[in-house]
């Protein structure tokens, strides 16, 4: 049976209702240009039309290949509103992987600024291009859509090199906005910062948890960071949305006094792991805000759990200094699976539920990511988890961090906890390499203040087994970031197979 449009599960409807709520109030702010609820429907519709007018008959791919700016964000909608699937894209990024993204979405449509156009180009696929919305007429409204329509398309890194496309669905954001709705108080006064690339799932929560209720995202550039409580005063801004490397950037640069941040409301890390130090710094610094460390691999269609940071209790129940990430979104299930068999406490965390992704662009990419169990499929994250009496979940790691040091096993989270805790390290990352003899070693490169390596061996040998003490200690200022301002480990483990002596 043909599935049929089903009102309110469009990704695009969370527009419409702030649309409903705040017609006249400002949607979408990038500098000084900015655009009202109004507005931004208005030209939504006119990208649409000339997005339909451009297509293939049938259902179409938009790739939005910009830098954040009016362009990005209407083409995200004004794709939503023709009813097609949209891919958002950095245009900074190497010309062949883009390629690769364009193709593996099956992309009919670009909506490109100046920057984007000059991608698309060395890429040199021959693909229609929309900039400014032309003479085609607007739709008269947005498209119907059916919840097992694909909304976008995002890619992860793959284990192969080549980047992994995943489909989400209308239906799993309409359920997972709708949790959402629940959980949090936002409202046409807000203002939302929109911290992350286009291209990276948590935009998806910063740009439509803002519009599904009145309020305003304002596009956060890179440089803001170096006076961040400045920024927000300046701006108004109330909902804060980061990765959590973003916090020890802050504090390094003098933005993390307490009280520098009094209007934020709610303040949201994501995207690694948030560590108890670091929340408590924030939430000094924001004490009139909410601080939740939320979860969840772009699978399960954003985040799927979230854990309200209480100086009280969550420190008292972390593990290796990580803040819990919290109980599952209700409507899924979820098992801990431990080398096959299930555990009722601890294992790899496994998730089935409306949010969950239909499976990846090539089927190939789908072995070895779900399970079948008791008749349904389940998404396995890689990631190690254990579960408290409470139902929420402790973060112990990625299965592929654990890693086997001179017959130990050895969680590198682990690791990097024992280094904080030395006496003026601020934080550290433990990555591996080659050993001389065969195996692997620990390599940790830590920030804070620069300690003899020697110091940091006998301070770390009373704590750890000296199988796993790491063999080489590098001080940096700071910490690589990749595009989604993660900390690159992938670039510090490549420095530290080419470094043979332990530096400190």
């Amino acid at each position: 049976m043909t599935e049929t449009p089903v009102p309110g599960h469009g990704l695009h409807e969370r527009f419409l209702r702030g649309l409903a709520l705040a017609p006249g109030r400002t949607a979408i702010r990038v500098g000084a240009e900015s655009l009202t609820y109004t507005e931004l429907h208005e030209l939504a519709l006119r990208r649409a039309g000339a997005l339909r007018a451009a297509a293939p008959r049938g259902r179409h791919v938009v790739a939005v290949l910009a830098d954040k700016s009016l362009t990005a964000y209407s083409g995200i909608l004004g794709a939503l509103y023709s009813g097609a699937t949209v891919v958002p894209l950095d245009p900074r990024f190497p010309a062949e992987r883009t390629r690769r993204m364009l193709v593996t979405a099956g992309v009919t449509t670009v909506v490109a600024d100046g920057t984007g156009r000059a991608a698309l180009a060395e890429t040199g696929l021959d693909l229609p291009v929309l900039g400014e919305p032309g003479s085609a007429p607007a739709l008269d409204a947005p498209a119907a859509v059916r919840p097992s329509d694909i909304a976008y398309i995002l890619f992860t890194s793959g284990s192969t090199g080549r980047p992994k496309g995943v489909p989400l669905t209308h239906g799993g954001n309409a359920h997972y906005f709708e949790l959402l709705d629940e959980r949090y108080d936002f409202g046409p006064d807000d203002v939302f910062s929109q911290n992350v690339g286009i291209n990276f799932d948590c935009a998806m929560f910063e740009l439509f948890c803002a519009w599904g209720n009145g309020a305003t995202v304002d596009a956060f550039p890179v440089t803001a960071h170096r006076d961040l409580p400045a920024f927000l005063a300046e701006r108004g801004l109330t909902v804060w949305f980061s990765v959590p490397s973003s916090i020890s950037f802050v504090r390094r640069i003098g933005g993390l006094t307490p009280g520098s941040m009094p209007r934020l409301r709610w303040s949201f890390f994501a995207g690694e792991a948030l560590l108890c130090e670091d929340a408590a710094d924030w939430a000094a610094a924001a004490p009139n805000s909410h601080v939740e460390n939320l979860y969840g691999p772009t699978e399960l269609t954003v985040t799927i759990t979230g854990h309200r940071w209480s100086p009280e209790t969550s420190a008292s129940v972390a593990v290796n200094g990580v803040v819990p990430i919290g109980a599952v979104h209700a409507g899924h299930d979820h098992l801990l699976d431990d080398g096959g068999s299930e555990s009722a406490v601890e294992g790899e965390l496994c998730i089935t539920g409306p949010q969950m992704t239909p499976g990846y662009l090539e089927a190939e990419d789908n072995e070895g990511r779900f399970l079948e169990r008791h008749g349904r499929r389940w998404y396995r994250t890689g990631d190690r988890v254990r579960r408290l009496d409470n139902g929420e979940l402790l973060y112990l790691g990625r299965l592929d961090a654990q890693v086997q040091i001179q017959g130990y096993r050895v969680e590198l989270a682990e690791i990097d906890h024992a280094v904080r805790q030395c006496a003026g390290v601020q934080n550290a990352a433990t990555v591996t390499r080659p050993a001389p003899a065969g195996g692997l070693e620990l390599v940790i490169y830590y920030t804070g203040d620069r300690v003899p390596p020697a110091t940091l061996r006998r301070q770390l040998s009373a704590h750890l087994p000296e199988g796993m003490v790491p063999k080489a200690f590098r001080h940096v200022t700071e910490f690589p970031l990749n595009s989604n301002r993660k900390v690159d480990r992938g670039r510090l483990a490549r420095e530290a197979a080419g470094t043979p002596d332990a530096a400190g």
